[in-house]
């Protein structure tokens, strides 16, 4: 690929982003800043594009959106995500900017990690890139000079899908907003916020004959997808297809599993796939009390805790203690496919 194809991208993304969110980044900087007037019209621009590589106008001192080349077997992708770089220069001649927004990064990811579980990280410092891995917080001994870390996509050279990475793109600015207004945006997936509303059925599922059976048992989503099917087909025998619904809108930006309408009442379902029981209570009980009590949801009045495996008796203590002692419905299921 040439400098000028690579450029060319980049005006393409440019100009079809005036149809996406990503599209108004330079406008939500200037009211980040309380600018007078717009930093640039366009998400990237010559300043900030060089052959294989570029970031948003005004990125060198932010989590920045970035796009570039990557070549693997032979074979040249283009990556699009967002990343922090620790490089420095006479634009950043010290990475101490940086290292609060990556601590808001990582308060990002441990809300909002699985979000973005069909995202990768990966990351390049002096001994060369790293291997791709799942969203998560960004360890301290990365946070150095000249490292650079990403979370985002790869596609082809031979058969980009602008509208797919623009798509993702627009996933990402809830992060970007979150860290950039130093966490006082809300930290929410979506650029509006539906009120709950109960809506039957289930939504539908990415087919996945396609994938190995290892794939299907380890990646996170395509596992999740499995028992939310599961578990909705479990429900909607044992209650009615009428009385069940899941991807539920929780009133607060997020998508609740799996909800059952119960005679006026909502029961919520949180899956998690991790292997342990204790596992599954602690990733999950934050997010079924938020989904039930924070201010303009939907009250629940039992909230169940999904996994793969059975609760042991320690597991079944812990939850007796939380609806004794703090009146809290939080319950676990088991499911198994």
């Amino acid at each position: 690929m040439t400098s000028k194809d690579f450029r060319s991208i980049i005006s393409e993304v440019n100009l079809r982003a005036h149809t996406h969110l990503i599209g108004m980044l330079q406008e939500i900087r200037k009211d980040l800043r309380g600018l007078k007037r717009l930093p640039a019209q366009t998400i990237f621009t010559s300043l900030t594009t060089s052959d294989e590589w570029a970031f948003h106008h005004g990125g060198r001192k932010e989590l920045q959106f970035n796009i570039g080349i990557e070549r693997f077997d032979n074979i040249d992708e283009l990556r699009y995500g967002v990343a922090f770089s620790f490089e420095t220069s006479q634009s950043l001649p010290s990475i101490d900017v940086l290292i609060p927004k990556v601590k808001l990064f990582n308060d990002f990811m441990q809300l909002y990690s699985e979000k973005y579980a069909d995202m990768r990280m990966w990351h390049y410092t002096r001994d060369g890139r790293s291997s791709d891995y799942m969203p998560i917080s960004i360890l301290p001994e990365l946070v150095t000079e000249n490292v650079f870390i990403f979370l985002g996509k790869r596609q082809p050279l031979v058969r980009l899908d602008y509208e797919l990475l623009l798509n993702d793109l627009d996933r990402l600015l809830p992060l970007y907003k979150y860290i950039e207004s130093g966490g006082s945006s809300q930290p929410i997936l979506v650029a509006t916020t539906a009120p709950f509303e109960f809506r039957p059925g289930g939504t539908a599922k990415k087919p996945s004959a396609i994938v190995s059976q290892v794939q299907r048992e380890l990646n996170i989503n395509l596992r999740h997808n499995v028992l939310q099917e599961a578990l909705h087909r479990r429900l909607a025998e044992r209650y009615g297809a009428e009385n069940v619904g899941d991807e539920q809108q929780s009133g607060i930006g997020t998508n609740i599993d799996v909800v059952v309408r119960r005679e006026g009442e909502y029961w919520f379902y949180e899956i998690k796939t991790a292997h342990s029981p204790r596992a599954c209570l602690r990733q999950a009980i934050g997010q079924l009390l938020e989904y039930a009590f924070w201010p303009g949801t939907q009250e629940a009045t039992r909230l169940i805790v999904v996994g793969e495996t059975a609760l042991d008796e320690e597991g079944a203590e812990y939850l007796h203690t939380l609806r004794e002692r703090f009146s809290l419905p939080i319950e676990y299921e088991q499911i198994v496919t």
